[in-house]
């Protein structure tokens, strides 16, 4: 196996051979690096002795806080068979190495494999990396749970079939309300933040800027779009979608307080699903639902709501960290914990 190291602006290589690997994703991608512009990126691509690209991992470097170390971070990576050894650790060999010119203290990652898939559990346990383990919402950098559609060549009649009645009735009922769908690029990110904006001090969310909802959809171009949903000519909601290979995620919704009544966000859904059956994706992934499925959990609507698209239940194996400077991790981890009692 040969590895060869990729810059941002050098990584066309890399972005089409995850495009076209079936466990390839957008943050696997020299352009979600451009959209994570105040963190570092580096590509890996490993080749093996014929020459033929077995795998890639996108890499981010952050630096924590004003300590002389960098944090390394491949989200939902690396991108290879999950069954492929020999890939997985040159990869990460690789990684290590280029980590030294930062001084990096770890590596992350938390690939979206099955949680159940115990050779790929044992090839990482192998390489030195530890589980985090199960955590029961959004404690991790990315979901740990979520929900997917899986398409499997269906027309958009077969889809809408398999819906839950009362969202099929939910959907007809926003059509019947004159609810418009409208795609937009990142002109209408400023009203798009403005409704999540609403979103975040209803619901309890983080609050992303202007800014960044833009730059995800300059740096994605055609593979991302702003849906916005109108009522009576105003914009009601709003979700952004991003769709790389053979699947299409539902990245960041948002609705206003008014108007909730007519059912946009149920139309937004079904139109970025038709967006991913029209390109004949293998999967439409709802992405975040809470870890664990009970009524008593307040994040429990979140998981009904897209659960009753047809959507399937998958739990991913979650975060694994690997410690390559044992005496800095812990530095960073008591440096870290100060700054927690302090706050």
């Amino acid at each position: 196996m040969k590895t060869q190291i990729v810059d941002i602006n050098n990584a066309q290589a890399l972005d089409a051979f995850v495009e076209k690997h079936e466990n390839g994703h957008f943050l696997q991608t020299s352009l979600w690096g451009k959209v994570k512009n105040d963190w570092k990126w580096f590509g890996v691509i490993c080749k093996n002795d014929e020459g033929k690209t077995t795998g890639t991992m996108a890499v981010l470097l952050r630096k924590i806080s004003k300590l002389p170390y960098h944090m390394m971070y491949a989200p939902r990576g690396p991108v290879c068979a999950f069954d492929d050894k020999e890939t997985f650790s040159a990869l990460v060999a690789a990684a290590k190495e280029e980590g030294k010119k930062y001084n990096a203290y770890e590596l992350k990652i938390d690939k979206d494999v099955p949680y159940e898939n115990e050779e790929y559990r044992a090839i990482a346990l192998a390489e030195g990396f530890k589980f985090k383990g199960r955590t029961v919402n959004f404690e991790d950098y990315q979901c740990r749970c979520v929900i997917r559609i899986h398409l499997n060549g269906r027309n958009e009649d077969e889809v809408f079939a398999a819906f839950h009645s009362d969202h099929r009735r939910k959907i007809r009922q926003a059509l019947k309300n004159n609810v418009e769908i409208k795609i937009h690029g990142s002109e209408m990110a400023e009203t798009f933040y403005q409704i999540m904006k609403e979103t975040c001090e209803r619901d309890g969310f983080d609050l992303r800027s202007a800014a960044y909802f833009a730059s995800i959809l300059d740096c994605f171009g055609d593979k991302a779009r702003l849906y916005m949903a109108y009522y009576e000519g105003r914009p009601i909601a709003g979700a952004i979608s991003v769709l790389w290979g053979d699947k299409v995620w539902y990245f960041y919704g948002a609705s206003s307080n008014e108007n909730r009544n007519v059912m946009p966000n149920y139309l937004l859904q079904w139109e970025m699903i038709k967006w991913a059956i029209a390109e004949n994706c293998r999967i439409y992934d709802f992405r975040g639902v809470a870890g664990v499925i009970d009524e008593n959990n307040p994040l429990f609507g979140l998981y009904r709501f897209k659960h009753r698209f047809d959507g399937d239940y998958v739990e991913f194996m979650g975060e694994m960290d690997l410690i390559t400077k044992p005496a800095a991790a812990k530095i960073v981890a008591a440096s870290q914990e100060i700054m927690r009692k302090l706050r």
